[in-house]
């Protein structure tokens, strides 16, 4: 196996790994906010912000897995950091958003929009890849 395979091996493990870990969080996360905070987050009246927390999760969980695959497509740097940009947009986006939901801590609503920057970063990332190198 060449030096560039194994490092493309690496990164895809990387991101199969971030995407399995965020994706069973997310699923976790979930079935914990319909069951065990229903009535947290109804006395919060903060369901809905869970609910975006947990949706915006998800689906970057699945995105990373085709970060991973894209890994493998092309010798970008953009494909890293673009996955590396949606992982950490997913943890200050949704958590920040859990934290509000949960414990009502209301300044957490200001942090969201960084990790709403971090995700459009990664998407644009992505999408500037595709654009140069395919």
């Amino acid at each position: 196996m060449g030096k560039s395979s194994q490092k493309v091996n690496e990164i895809m493990k990387l991101f199969l790994l971030a995407a399995s870990a965020l994706g069973f969080l997310g699923v976790a996360l979930g079935a914990f906010g319909a069951h065990g905070l229903a009535t947290v987050l109804e006395a919060n009246q903060r369901a809905d912000t869970f609910n975006t927390a947990n949706r915006y999760h998800l689906y970057h969980a699945i995105a990373l897995f085709a970060v991973a695959w894209l890994a493998t497509q092309t010798q970008s740097n953009l494909i890293p950091i673009g996955g590396g940009l949606l992982i950490a947009g997913t943890i200050v986006f949704s958590g920040s958003l859990y934290l509000l939901a949960i414990f009502n801590i209301r300044w957490m609503g200001a942090i969201a929009p960084i990790g709403g920057a971090l995700l459009l970063a990664g998407w644009a990332c992505l999408g500037w890849s595709a654009w140069r190198d395919f």
